[in-house]
């Protein structure tokens, strides 16, 4: 697997895991043993079980007693319960950071331009890692640390990954939707919440 594009331990414990489960390692149903994880990374098991938590948290696993923690049967309902929550952040995150990003959208622009590759490869890790960037500049561009902290509680990544991933069901031009999003912050577009909202909520995965 190409190493995830992360800054702690934890996250790259969490990714391992995520990559396993997306790629069938990791059965619905099946057991993730913490110690086998740790001996695997060459870890102690205090990042894996921090990992574990938050997948946990984000109800992509489930733990009880005696039977450890096993992969939960995740369906595209399951992914989509997320998005309107997190389009609603990201239409606030849009308007506040309106101003910001109309006189300057050249973060977003890389974002797209990598998203644009990511597409011509079909690569679909960069499609999720960039994707996922571009969001995460417009929300930081807000200037909201409430609204920045809520919406990284989401997991964001995590349900990205396993839309694109599990339950997009063609081939999609993830550069040109988000490029379409660049141009209404560079034309100053009063309706910009709306559009976000609108391309987020286009993202759920379809049942």
């Amino acid at each position: 697997m190409t190493p995830p594009v992360v800054h702690s331990l934890r996250e790259q414990i969490r990714e391992h895991i995520l990559e396993g489960i997306v790629s069938g390692r990791w059965q619905p149903g099946e057991r993730i043993v913490e110690r086998r994880i740790a001996v695997e990374l060459k870890v102690s098991q205090t990042p894996v079980r921090e990992a574990l938590r938050e997948l946990e948290s984000l109800q992509l696993i489930e733990s009880a007693p005696n039977k450890g923690v096993r992969v939960r049967n995740l369906t595209a309902d399951d992914l989509k319960e997320s998005y309107p929550v997190r389009a609603g952040l990201e239409q606030v995150a849009a308007e506040l950071a309106a101003g910001r990003l109309a006189s300057d959208t050249a973060a977003l622009e890389r974002e797209v331009a990598a998203l644009r590759e990511a597409d011509r490869t079909g690569d679909g890790e960069a499609q999720v890692r960039h994707t996922v960037a571009f969001h995460r500049e417009i929300v930081q561009a807000a200037g909201n640390a409430v609204l920045l902290h809520t919406w990284e509680s989401l997991g964001v990544e995590v349900w990205t990954t396993l839309s694109i991933r599990w339950f997009s069901p063609e081939p999609r031009s993830h550069a040109q939707d988000h490029q379409e999003i660049v141009d209404a912050f560079r034309r100053r577009d009063p309706r910009i919440g709306t559009l976000l909202k609108t391309h987020v909520l286009s993202c759920a995965p379809r049942v």
